[in-house]
């Protein structure tokens, strides 16, 4: 494994669990995104125009993004800020520093 990326399964547990709202959000989110990839599945068997199917792609990256973005959030203000009031900042932050990275390629 390269330096820079991160494992698929740290192991590691959230350092204060996902409500049962927080996870519904979430898993409500991705529901849709699956749903718009089915739906761009389709125009690609319909041979539709490739513009339509990039400006759908386009929104799938967005809807990603947004979720990605609100893990992210929620990772700093619970996990890395706990880490740093225990005294171990420095690997927390290390990690958030190449996920990141890592997300933003």
């Amino acid at each position: 494994m390269c330096e820079h990326t991160l494992p698929e399964d740290s192991g590691k547990k959230p350092a204060k669990p996902r409500t049962d709202d927080e996870k519904q959000a979430v898993m409500n989110r991705l529901k849709r995104i699956e749903g718009q990839v089915r739906g761009i599945q389709k125009m690609v068997e319909n041979d539709r125009y490739c513009v339509d199917i990039l400006v759908q792609i386009s929104a799938i990256n967005k809807a990603l993004n947004k979720v990605g973005y609100s893990l992210l959030e929620r990772h700093t203000h619970h996990c890395v800020a706990g880490a740093i009031k225990k005294g171990e900042g420095e690997e927390a932050i290390d990690e958030l520093m190449k996920v990141i990275q890592q997300f933003s390629k």
